[in-house]
């Protein structure tokens, strides 16, 4: 993965995977975007025919926004084997591995896979100055959520943990500071920087069961998986004490604290995200939420096994 700093490195970047017709994937609020052959602004979409047949002769696809932008050109990636090199404008760290989530227009999960050439990354910081609140911290949460499950997923390796507890540090310290002044850049830097490291520890690592019950509840719903992170991380951390003291602790000394749990929830609580019910997610359907969590690869990776009734606990401790 090529990883460098300031939009104007990506010229560079494109030219180091031999790119010289570039397409481009970013809505239309994005009005100074770098040089293309194309360009597709209808985000997100579940028709990825479309957006491949759209980028005809192009020879690398450059998404230029958040998750859902940069999944969508990983699948159109999966589908015909063109790079992407991402601009990302959110701290969700989908510009690191190669699976992706296809969502409607309404945001609702509507497939995915995997099998992306992800091939670069060009981070700029300017970029995420305009970000909201609930955006800033949700994808910020997110991003703390792949730092905490990278040092306890059975996939879990060394290289990958340096890059979680930097990660976790970094996104602790900077985070409340974004908050409290959007516009500042070199806070908002600190806090890009940490996304990368989360990033990194991601695509090192991968996932565990906070994500499978946030995937759960953003694919039913159509909600944001940066919100339902925040929700969710909490208690699998709970859940994962038991068999994981010593990478939950290691967490906890990154973030400056001796009870991770709580010191997420009050990151959380910056966004505004307290319970699921303010999100529209009915009590009655928690049940079958929980099944679907149980059932997906982060809860399979999970270093405790859990059952769908005790998913379903989970999801009620924060409904």
């Amino acid at each position: 993965m090529i990883v460098r700093w300031g939009l104007a490195a990506l010229d560079d970047v494109l030219g180091e995977l031999g790119c010289s017709a570039p397409y481009l994937l970013a809505t239309a609020r994005h009005v100074e975007v770098p040089a293309h052959v194309g360009r597709w602004s209808e985000l997100p979409t579940d028709d990825i025919a479309a957006v491949a047949a759209a980028a005809g002769a192009a020879d690398c696809l450059v998404p230029l926004g958040g998750g859902s932008t940069i999944d969508t050109a990983k699948a159109v990636s999966a589908e015909g084997g063109l790079p992407v090199v991402s601009i990302p404008t959110t701290y969700s760290g989908a510009e690191w591995t190669d699976f992706f989530g296809v969502r409607d227009a309404g945001r609702r999960q509507r497939g995915g896979g995997a099998g992306a050439r992800v091939a670069g990354v060009v981070y700029e910081p300017e970029l995420t100055l305009e970000l909201p609140r609930e955006q800033t911290v949700g994808t910020a949460l997110n991003a703390l959520a792949h730092c905490a499950e990278a040092l306890y997923v059975k996939g879990r390796n060394d290289e990958a943990d340096r890059h979680a507890l930097e990660g976790a540090r970094l996104i602790g310290t900077s985070l409340p500071q974004v908050v409290e002044a959007p516009r500042d850049l070199g806070a908002r830097t600190e806090l890009l920087q940490g996304a990368c490291h989360a990033g990194a520890a991601l695509a090192g690592s991968m996932l565990a069961l906070g994500h499978a019950m946030a995937q759960a509840l953003g694919g039913r719903y159509g909600l944001p998986h940066g919100a339902m992170n925040a929700l969710c991380l909490p208690p699998a951390l709970r859940f994962n004490r038991e068999v994981a003291p010593e990478a939950i602790g290691r967490f906890g000394e990154a973030l400056g604290t001796d009870d991770p749990a709580a010191r997420v929830q009050e990151l959380a609580r910056l966004g505004g995200f307290e319970r699921l019910r303010e999100f529209g997610v009915p009590e009655g359907e928690l049940a079958g939420v929980a099944a679907a969590a149980a059932g997906r690869a982060g809860a399979k990776a999970n270093p405790r096994p859990a059952t769908p009734a005790q998913v379903e606990e989970l999801l009620r401790s924060i409904w």
